[in-house]
């Protein structure tokens, strides 16, 4: 069965288009939750009305059951909303 590593690395993989970036480095997750089969993701978007979000939601859906999960369900939150890290500014040249 696939490990927090896993799922982690899994999320590396899948890129917000708008910025560029992976989700998370990011930090568009706030929790990831494993239950035997089951996986668990808490995340948010850039933005309440992100226009990508369905698409993100789908990416993250499908990557998890091709790592193994049975069933595997997003949470979106928008609390606390997301604001870039320094780190994040720096990568995307806002900083």
């Amino acid at each position: 069965m696939a490990t927090r590593d896993d799922v982690i690395g899994m999320l590396k993989n899948i890129a917000d288009p708008e910025l560029g970036l992976d989700i998370w480095t990011l930090g568009l997750v706030y929790g990831v939750d494993i239950q035997g089969s089951h996986l668990k993701i808490t995340m948010t978007f850039t933005t309440p009305m992100c226009p990508y979000g369905p698409m993100l939601l789908q990416e993250v859906r499908e990557a998890g059951v091709n790592l193994g999960f049975d069933s595997v369900e997003v949470e979106i939150t928008f609390e606390p909303l997301w604001k870039p890290t320094e780190e994040v500014k720096m990568l995307l040249g806002i900083a």
